[in-house]
C-alpha cells in the first residue's frame, strides 16, 4: 500500500514538471504561471478552471509564456485569458449559449459575432455593435473610425447610409472607445436655428444676397457640417439661419445691416408670370393695394398716411409681366398675392355620352272599291286613292281624234282621224307615292284596289363629343351644319321685286361647358347640351328635331352622371270602315282599312369629367385618343380601296415623343430634287 502511494506522488510531481506550470488557487482565486506551454493546453486548463466549453480553431497554434504575481478572481482570470490570446493574435467569440470559440484575430470580423448593446462588454471579446448617428454623415465618419479601429485584430467598420448608422465589429474595449468618439463628434455637429423677421427688405431677395456672399468667400471649401444654411419664409417675410454658432452670428449681423428702409419713396420691380395672364392680374392687384391703403388710413387717421405715396401696377402683354412700383411692405403683400395666383391651373376634359335607341313598327291594310254606275268606297290611308288612280289612268290612255276638212273648190267635207298620246305624268306621280304593295282588279264595271304596307325602323345612335378646357373657363363645341331657314319675305303688288330674308341655324351636336374644380376631386359643371337634326319639309319651311339640356351638376373625377333622358313608348291603332259591313267577320276586311303603329324611344345623356393636373395625364389621354384614330385608319388601310387595289389610304404616324409633321413646301421641293438627281 505504501509503495502505491509513493508511486502516485512521484507521478504527480513529474506531470507538474513537464508542464512547467505552477498554479495556486485559494477560494476561487487564481495565480496563473505558464512557461512554454502549448496554447491549446493553455486554453484547456483555463476552460476547465472557468468551467466553460471552448472550441478551438485548427489554425490556433503556438506556445504561451506568461507569469502573474497577483491573485485574480474569476472575472479577472477570464480577462487575463482574453488578453493573452489577443497578444498572440487570437480572439475569443462568446456565443449566446455560453460556448467560447477561439479563432485567429484576422478571421474574427467574418465570424458569427454577437450583436450587443452598450455597456455589456468591456474586455477583448469580439462583438458587433450598431451605433446610430444623428447629426453627421456616416459616409464621412467611417474613414476616421477605420483609422482608429484595430484592423490587424479583425476589426471591421461599415457605414449604412439609408439609416445613417455605423456597424462595427472588433474587440469590446476598442469598440467602446470608437463609440465614445462617435458620441463626441456627433454632438459637435449639432446645429441650432435662428429666425430673423425682416422689417423692410424682402426675404427672398435677402437670401439671394447672402448666398452670393457665401459663394464669393469660398463657402464650398468648408465642410458641410460647418456650412450655414439660409432659407426664406415668404409667408412671414423671415430669414431662417442654421449652422455653426459663429457662422450664424456673422450672417445674422449681415442680415440686420441690410434690413434698412430705403431712402427713396419706393422701388420698381418687374415680375414675370409663369401661368397667369398679366392683364387679368392688374385689376386684382389694384383692388388689393386699394384695400391695404384704406386699412392704413383707418389705423392712422391723424398721422401722415403712407398710402399717399404713389402705387403703380401695369401689365406688359408681350412678355406677360407685371411692372409694380410700391414701397417694400406693399411690394411684399402684392408679391404674396401674385405667388398664390400665378400657379398652374388644372384642366378638365368633359365627355358627353349620348345614347339613343329607337324602334318603330307600322302595319296598314286597306281595300278600296269603285263602280262605274254606283260610286266609290275609298279609305285613303296610304296617300293614294282609287279615284285619283282612275282619273290618272283615264288621262294616260291614247285616244283617237277626228277632224273635218272642207274643200275650197268643191266644197266637200273630208273626215280625218289621228291618235293623241295620253298624259302619263299624273299616273307616274301617283304610283311614285305608293308605299308598300298595291294590287288592283278591274272587272266589267267594278274595280278594286288592295294596299298593304309594313314598316320597321330601328336606329342606334352613340355620340361622345368631348372638349378640354381650363378650370373656370367656358368651352364650346359643335359638330354639324348650318341650315338656311326663311325668316321673312316681301313681294310687291305686281311681284316685280320679291325678296326673302334667310337665317342660318346651326344643326348638329353642341356642347357648352364651364367646369369648376372644388376641394378634393369633385367638379361642378355648368352644361348646355343640344342634339338637333332636320326632320323634313313642312308647308311653311323645314322641321328641326331638337333635344337640349341646361343644367349644373357635381361629379367626381372620372365619374359618370346622367344628365337627363327620355323613355317614350307610343302605340296607335286606327280603323276606318263601312258601318255594318265592316263588322262582318272576315268579309268585313273588304269594307274597312286598318293601321297600327308602335314606337319606342330610349334616349339618355351622360357626362364624364376628367381632371388634368399635370402634363403626364393629358399626354396619356391624348395618347389613347391618338391611337384610337390610328387604329381606325390602319383597319381602313388593311381593307383597301374598292376597285383601286394599288391605292393606299393615309395613316397617322406612330406616337413618339416628337411626331413627324408633314414637310414644308421648301422641304418637299428639296426631297423632290434630290430624288430626281438620284435617278439620273
Amino acid at each position: 500500500m505504501r509503495s502505491h502511494a509513493i508511486t502516485r506522488f512521484f507521478a504527480t510531481v513529474i506531470l507538474s514538471a513537464s508542464l512547467s506550470v505552477s498554479l495556486v488557487a485559494t477560494a476561487a482565486e487564481y495565480s496563473p504561471n505558464f512557461k512554454e506551454t502549448d496554447i491549446k493546453e493553455f486554453i484547456n486548463i483555463v476552460g476547465k478552471n472557468l468551467q466553460k466549453t471552448v472550441i478551438v480553431d485548427p489554425n490556433v497554434r503556438g506556445k504561451v509564456t506568461v507569469r502573474s504575481y497577483d491573485l485574480m478572481n474569476e472575472d479577472q482570470y477570464y480577462q487575463f485569458f482574453l488578453n493573452v490570446l489577443q497578444v498572440y493574435g487570437f480572439s475569443v467569440i462568446e456565443m449566446p449559449n455560453g460556448i467560447l470559440k477561439v479563432v485567429r484575430a484576422k478571421d474574427a470580423g467574418k465570424a458569427n459575432t454577437p450583436v450587443v448593446e452598450s455597456g455589456q462588454f468591456f474586455g477583448d471579446e469580439v462583438i458587433t455593435r450598431v451605433v446610430p448617428v444623428y447629426n453627421v454623415s456616416v459616409r464621412e465618419l467611417s474613414p476616421l473610425l477605420r483609422q482608429l479601429n484595430d484592423a490587424a485584430g479583425g476589426g471591421v467598420v461599415v457605414s449604412y447610409d439609408p439609416s445613417n448608422v455605423m456597424i462595427m465589429t472588433g474587440a469590446a474595449a476598442v469598440l467602446n472607445r470608437l463609440v465614445e468618439v462617435i458620441e463626441r463628434v456627433d454632438k459637435a455637429g449639432d446645429q441650432e436655428v435662428e429666425i430673423i423677421k425682416l422689417r423692410f427688405a424682402s426675404a427672398s431677395e435677402m437670401v439671394r444676397i447672402v448666398e452670393n456672399i457665401n459663394k464669393s468667400q469660398g463657402g464650398k471649401q468648408v465642410p458641410d457640417t460647418m456650412q450655414p444654411r439660409v432659407v426664406a419664409d415668404d409667408r412671414t417675410n423671415s430669414v431662417i439661419i442654421s449652422g455653426d454658432p459663429k457662422a450664424r452670428e456673422r450672417l445674422k449681423n449681415l442680415v440686420v445691416r441690410l434690413d434698412q428702409e430705403l431712402e427713396t419713396n419706393g422701388n420698381t420691380r418687374v415680375i414675370y408670370l409663369k401661368y397667369a395672364k398679366a392683364e387679368d392680374l392688374v385689376k386684382v392687384l389694384k383692388g388689393v393695394s386699394a384695400s391695404i391703403q384704406a386699412e392704413e388710413k383707418g389705423a392712422q387717421p391723424n398721422a401722415r398716411a403712407r398710402s399717399d405715396r404713389a402705387i403703380s401696377i401695369e401689365a406688359h402683354a408681350d412678355s406677360n409681366a407685371l411692372v409694380i412700383t410700391a414701397e417694400q411692405d406693399m411690394m411684399r403683400s402684392l408679391e404674396e398675392v401674385i405667388r398664390q395666383l400665378d400657379v398652374r391651373r388644372a384642366q378638365v376634359q368633359v365627355e358627353a355620352i349620348i345614347v339613343e335607341v329607337f324602334e318603330g313598327d307600322g302595319t296598314s291594310l286597306g281595300v278600296q272599291w269603285a263602280s262605274k254606275d254606283g260610286g266609290i268606297q275609298q279609305f285613303n290611308t296610304a296617300g293614294v286613292g282609287i279615284a285619283q288612280l282612275g282619273a290618272a289612268a283615264y288621262t294616260s290612255r291614247d285616244r283617237t281624234v277626228q277632224d273635218s276638212v272642207i274643200g275650197t273648190e268643191t266644197g266637200t267635207v273630208t273626215q280625218t282621224s289621228k291618235t293623241v298620246e295620253g298624259d302619263k305624268s299624273l299616273l307616274a306621280q301617283l304610283l311614285g307615292n305608293i308605299n308598300g304593295m298595291m294590287f288592283g282588279v278591274v272587272k266589267d264595271d267594278w274595280a278594286a284596289v288592295v294596299q298593304a304596307v309594313s314598316t320597321d325602323t330601328n336606329s342606334n345612335i352613340l355620340a361622345t363629343p368631348h372638349i378640354t378646357t381650363m378650370d373656370n373657363e367656358e368651352a364650346f363645341f359643335i359638330a354639324g351644319q348650318e341650315v338656311p331657314i326663311i325668316t321673312g319675305q316681301t313681294a310687291s303688288a305686281n311681284n316685280s321685286n320679291p325678296f326673302q330674308t334667310v337665317e342660318r341655324k346651326e344643326v348638329g351636336i353642341k356642347l357648352k361647358v364651364t367646369p369648376q374644380i372644388n376641394e378634393g376631386d369633385a367638379v361642378q359643371l355648368t352644361i348646355e347640351q343640344e342634339v338637333s337634326s332636320v326632320s323634313g319639309a313642312t308647308a311653311v319651311d323645314i322641321a328641326i328635331n331638337k333635344r337640349e339640356i341646361k343644367t349644373t351638376v357635381m361629379v367626381d373625377d372620372a365619374g359618370i352622371v346622367v344628365l337627363g333622358g327620355l323613355i317614350d313608348e307610343d302605340v296607335q291603332e286606327s280603323v276606318s270602315k263601312v258601318p255594318l259591313l265592316g263588322d262582318i267577320p272576315i268579309l268585313g276586311h273588304l269594307f274597312k282599312s286598318s293601321s297600327s303603329n308602335v314606337r319606342k324611344r330610349n334616349l339618355l345623356v351622360f357626362i364624364r369629367p376628367t381632371i388634368i393636373r399635370d402634363g403626364a395625364t393629358i399626354n396619356q389621354i391624348s395618347h389613347g385618343k391618338y391611337n384610337f384614330m390610328r387604329a381606325q385608319q390602319l383597319q381602313r388601310q388593311a381593307d383597301g380601296v374598292n376597285l383601286m387595289p394599288m391605292t393606299e389610304t393615309p395613316v397617322l404616324p406612330a406616337w413618339t415623343e416628337a411626331l413627324d409633321l408633314p414637310p414644308s413646301y421648301e422641304e418637299y421641293l428639296r426631297r423632290k430634287n434630290a430624288g430626281q438627281e438620284g435617278e439620273q
